[in-house]
């Protein structure tokens, strides 16, 4: 996997509104496989503190979990990104 595919893997799985499962629409990782990258991806404690606030309640990285008016994989307002640059409007 390039590392830039990693970064936005990294990208998505730390946002709390982006479901495991648009993560696996995106790329075929699982939810365990994601886990497991962060893991091995970030610090230790940047890797506790992601682990701590998804498993909260707070999050809603699982679509179960998440309001039948959430249907879309990132928010209209986000703006695009490119090569881990933000592109300005």
């Amino acid at each position: 996997m390039e590392q830039k595919d990693i970064d936005r893997i990294i990208e998505m799985a730390w946002e709390d509104r982006t479901p495991f499962e648009a993560i696996a629409f995106q790329f075929g990782v699982s939810e365990a496989e994601t886990i497991s990258l962060m893991r091995k991806e970030l610090k230790r404690s940047s890797f506790n503190l992601w682990r701590k606030r998804v498993n909260s309640g707070v999050s809603q990285k699982h679509l179960q979990k998440r309001d039948s008016g959430m249907n879309r994989f990132k928010c209209s307002l986000q703006r695009s990104i490119s090569m881990n640059k933000i592109s300005k409007r």
